[in-house]
């Protein structure tokens, strides 16, 4: 396909990512945002967000000439043959997704955008966004295209270098097969569909994985009072190709930039054709549920009261490999810690500065000082190669609360520690009589 002039609004994980890859499969992409600070760093090549092959790849863009950081969109869009819109769409009032900066840019740009020119939302918006934003541009000349986006934080360029599939949908089938030619380097199925069902899609694959991680939580809670052990459960399913092994790990639940919002939106959507949603209400009500039985899990451990008591955080991004913390279920957790009265002493390697009502150091061991428990909460490789025997030279209690099932319970056990994992048996410290 000839290169593409394609403007990119917005240049947060999803747009700065769309546009740095983009500009890699040869087109010639302008990044727009109203950050005129951020927009000077990116132009430097100085890159915020943490995510593998990001920040090499705007370097790469910018040095091709095929990538550029502009402020305001308006005059960047008057000569494009596609514009992507990869602004916010956070959860709004009742849960229905906030569509204001869509419709703002969308305002904005409608009367001088090139005839032609295709609109993608590349932002999850609701089944009907692409009728709407037709009507805001009111012009036919314009189509609107839906182009929903699937990358994970931490795997984010990768996912969109080799995609599972590509998803384009518009009421102009023309010009969504032609947004599908704009990844045609890719080796990867289009799906071509109606604008509808292309912006459905995403809904409905997010959710699912909110459905599956709810499940596998309420699994583990199952384990915890049977005796059983979620580890072998998962390994005994995962082998079954129908249900695969991927989001099958416990944890102290979901969150992050996409499932919290895209759950409760579609709930909302459900709600506005009079469907009730009652699987995924469930699952939702299970997220929540399985922050507070952590919540218990870790009062348990410090004997029974969290007033007073001192907790060491190990994690606080929504993942491992990003700083993102948006909805993250350890953020989440640490807050209910610290309402009701634990003291918390926190370190992740990719969140430094101050956060409210807990103490952020910058090494792994200072959360174990004088701590009576510490808690895993971000899975990320490093604690598991931590010296487990002066982490608990430094703790004042014996227990370690590993709410993702990540570290050795052999380890901690020999360390003269006590493990607790998420739907596995506890593992207690050898006591040594003299």
């Amino acid at each position: 396909m000839t290169p593409a002039r394609i403007v990119v609004v917005g240049t947060g994980y999803v747009g700065l990512t769309t546009g740095a890859c983009l500009a890699s499969l040869g087109h010639f992409v302008t990044c727009v945002d109203v950050d005129r600070a951020k927009v000077s760093r990116l132009a430097a090549g100085r890159v915020d967000i943490l995510e593998p092959g990001l920040a090499d790849l705007v370097h790469r863009g910018i040095a091709a000439g095929r990538l550029q950081f502009v402020v305001g969109a308006r005059d960047a869009v008057r000569h494009a043959q596609a514009v992507f819109l990869c602004v916010p769409t956070p959860m709004g009032a009742g849960g229905s997704a906030d569509l204001r900066a869509v419709e703002a840019v969308t305002a904005e740009i409608g009367d001088v955008l090139p005839a032609g020119c295709a609109l993608v939302t590349k932002s999850t918006v609701p089944v009907g966004t692409s009728q709407r934003i037709q009507a805001l541009v009111g012009r036919t000349d314009v189509p609107v295209v839906s182009n929903p986006e699937f990358l994970r934080e931490g795997t984010a360029v990768a996912d969109f270098l080799g995609p599972d599939r590509i998803v384009v949908g518009s009421d102009d089938l023309a010009a969504a097969r032609w947004v599908g030619e704009l990844y045609a380097e890719l080796d990867a199925p289009v799906v071509v569909a109606d604008a509808a069902s292309a912006e459905l899609v995403k809904y409905a694959a997010n959710c699912y994985l909110a459905l599956k991680l709810s499940y596998v939580n309420s699994i583990a809670e199952l384990c915890e009072r049977l005796g059983a052990d979620i580890s072998l459960v998962t390994e005994g399913m995962g082998y079954d190709r129908r249900i695969g092994r991927t989001f099958l790990k416990p944890g102290p639940g979901w969150g992050g930039s996409c499932l919290p919002k895209d759950t409760s939106a579609l709930v909302k959507v459900a709600e506005s054709v009079n469907y009730d949603f009652t699987m995924l209400t469930s699952a939702i009500d299970e997220n929540l549920a399985q922050r507070d039985r952590i919540v218990a899990k870790i009062a348990g451990a410090v004997g029974g009261t969290l007033a007073g008591a001192r907790i060491g955080v190990l994690g606080l991004a929504f993942k491992a490999g990003t700083n993102d913390l948006r909805d993250s279920p350890a953020l989440a957790v640490s807050s209910v810690l610290c309402a009701l009265g634990a003291e918390l002493i926190a370190y992740d390697p990719a969140v430094d500065g101050e956060i409210a009502g807990m103490t952020v150091v910058d090494d792994a061991y200072q959360v174990a000082k004088d701590a009576d428990a510490v808690v895993v909460l971000t899975e990320w490789a490093e604690f598991k190669h931590l010296d487990w025997a002066a982490m608990a030279e430094l703790m004042e209690g014996i227990d370690v609360v590993d709410t993702r099932n990540l570290l050795d319970p052999r380890v901690i056990v020999d360390a003269g520690l006590s493990w607790q994992g998420v739907g596995r048996p506890r593992a207690a410290a050898r006591i040594t009589v003299s």
